[in-house]
């Protein structure tokens, strides 16, 4: 909860605290999120291998600490940080090597210690739950972790067996094109920073005494997720099986194919309400203030936000499940970290896509479509950029649904059916 509280609000914190471009501010956000979606997996390999999950929960909350404690100390030691500047005038000093060697260290600390925190506590929690076999144990350990009560799959070694080892490659290599499908998803919805930017440019007010803080605009699509899943789960579908007679639910590639579509409509939403902004900000008059608020209610976002909630709650949610099916119970761990690593690809490939389209459209003296200055720029192009990507790779995970073929089955089957085949193309 500190560490996800902490990063909507990090673009403002090195902006205006260490006077970063923009661009640049984003480029170390984009590199702490993949260092935190990567660490889990050497956290999952230790805990399993050597440490256990009790000391590397103690470890990563540990380390966390630390890591906080250090970013506390630049908020409140003015030497640590560069001298206050108007983003108005130019020239504003940065930081010293010093200073960002202090501020890094405390972004390296958390993602270290909540990777190794994240790598056994989704594991750890599913054991608190499993008592046994039985519906009730089963019914559990689905609503937790979206499986079916394998009881031995949660505590597998790493040690495989080499007869075994073939055939679960085969499996890794098989899903890898399905993996990537996410990819572009999980970039787009890491563009967070951007939000952030925006909504402090908005008018936030939802009462004369009370506006939203703009960091805390993240917390509708977490609120559409958890509406959805529970709509989802305990009144979509059984009304649906009630009315067809028989248990019915989405297949896992027709919730990925979803979420897909649900991040492009979202992108297209989040650009048009930029246009709209933009426009009012210039003809307001405060084009030249980067901190000017326009008279433009910071709500038209919650489109652009719900839909981002639905796009994680069908996709996100989708390929855990995804992995869990396909993949042999004895690769569990490996599962539970392959849409970590996903996030962990997809933030280093957002950042090469905005770095790319930065320096493309500066070229020939123009200010670009993301300079530091929302009102200056054309970051509402830039969403349409990314609306065309998903869409490019909607097409593509068609492709890869059909080449990969039936998956094996499903989750999320109600207990007492018995196991089939998912018939989808």
């Amino acid at each position: 909860m500190a560490s996800n509280g902490l990063m909507p609000n990090m673009i403002l914190y090195l902006c205006r605290e260490y006077n970063m471009e923009t661009t640049a501010a984003t480029n170390v956000l984009f590199i702490w999120t993949a260092a935190t979606n990567f660490v889990p997996i050497l956290g999952a390999f230790l805990a399993d291998s050597c440490m256990g999950r009790y000391p590397m929960i103690g470890f990563g909350c540990i380390i966390s600490l630390l890591g906080m404690v250090l970013l506390w100390f630049t908020a409140i030691f003015p030497q640590e940080k560069p001298p206050v500047c108007d983003q108005m005038r130019s020239g504003c000093e940065s930081a010293t090597a010093s200073q960002l060697m202090l501020l890094y260290s405390a972004f390296g600390l958390m993602s270290l210690g909540g990777g190794s925190i994240r790598a056994s506590s989704l594991v750890f929690g599913a054991d608190q739950l499993d008592k046994g076999n039985g519906a009730k144990n089963a019914g559990a350990l689905q609503s937790y972790f979206s499986w079916h009560p394998e009881e031995d799959s949660t505590t597998m070694p790493w040690s495989l067996r080499t007869v075994d080892q073939v055939e679960e490659l085969k499996a890794l290599i098989k899903i890898i094109p399905m993996w990537s499908t996410g990819i572009i998803l999980a970039g787009t919805m890491s563009q967070s920073s951007f939000l952030v930017l925006q909504a402090s440019s908005m008018d936030r007010h939802i009462s004369p005494n009370f506006e939203i803080p703009s960091g805390s605009f993240i917390i509708f699509p977490v609120i559409t997720v958890t509406l959805w899943i529970g709509f989802y789960d305990r009144i979509l579908l059984p009304l649906a099986s009630k009315i067809k007679g028989k248990p019915c639910q989405l297949t896992v590639k027709q919730r990925l194919g979803i979420g897909l579509l649900c991040c492009i409509a979202s992108m297209a939403a989040w650009a048009i309400v930029e246009g709209i902004r933009r426009e009012t900000a210039i003809s307001e008059g405060i084009s030249d203030d980067p901190r000017g608020v326009v008279k433009m209610s910071a709500m038209w976002l919650l489109p652009y936000l719900v839909l981002c909630g639905l796009a994680a709650a069908f996709n996100a949610i989708g390929q855990t499940e995804f992995y869990y099916i396909e993949l042999p119970k004895s690769m569990s761990s490996i599962a539970s970290t392959l849409l970590g690593v996903g996030m962990s690809v997809a933030s280093l490939v957002a950042s090469f896509v905005m770095n790319t389209v930065d320096d493309i459209t500066k070229r020939g003296g123009n200010g670009g479509w993301i300079p530091s200055n929302i009102n200056k720029g054309h970051y509402d192009y830039y969403y349409w950029l990314l609306a065309g990507l998903n869409m490019a790779n909607f097409i593509y995970f068609l492709e890869c649904c059909k080449a990969y073929g039936p998956c094996k089955g499903l989750v999320s089957k109600p207990l007492g059916e018995k196991d089939g085949t998912d018939e989808e193309g």
